[in-house]
């Protein structure tokens, strides 16, 4: 198995919304992906609570059985939607995919 974790830090203003509302509308489009994507395992979105310098704003927490599955799911269609909402409203992000 195959744990993908991937950190976002949101723009302060993009796409004609502020960060809060754009933190909103990200994680619905993440937790829309289970319904359409047969690889995703499992699927938790989470948004920060704490404010810190070094905190992100929203954390993506997914499992797949195996990398083969994981790099399918980052060419499926509708991840392709996400990913391209997250370049204009994301300042940046991290990733980490392990095995477990």
């Amino acid at each position: 198995m195959l744990k993908h974790i991937v950190m976002f830090k949101l723009r302060d203003w993009a796409e004609g919304l502020d960060k809060a509302e754009n933190i909103i509308a990200l994680k619905a489009k993440l937790e829309a992906l289970p319904a359409h994507i047969e690889e995703i395992k499992s699927f938790e979105v989470g948004a920060n609570i704490i404010e810190a310098s070094v905190a992100y704003d929203l954390v993506l927490v997914s499992l797949f059985e195996s990398k083969e599955a994981l790099f399918s799911y980052q060419k499926h269609p509708e991840h392709l939607l996400v990913a391209g909402f997250v370049g204009k409203v994301c300042e940046s992000r991290v990733v980490v995919d392990y095995v477990i």
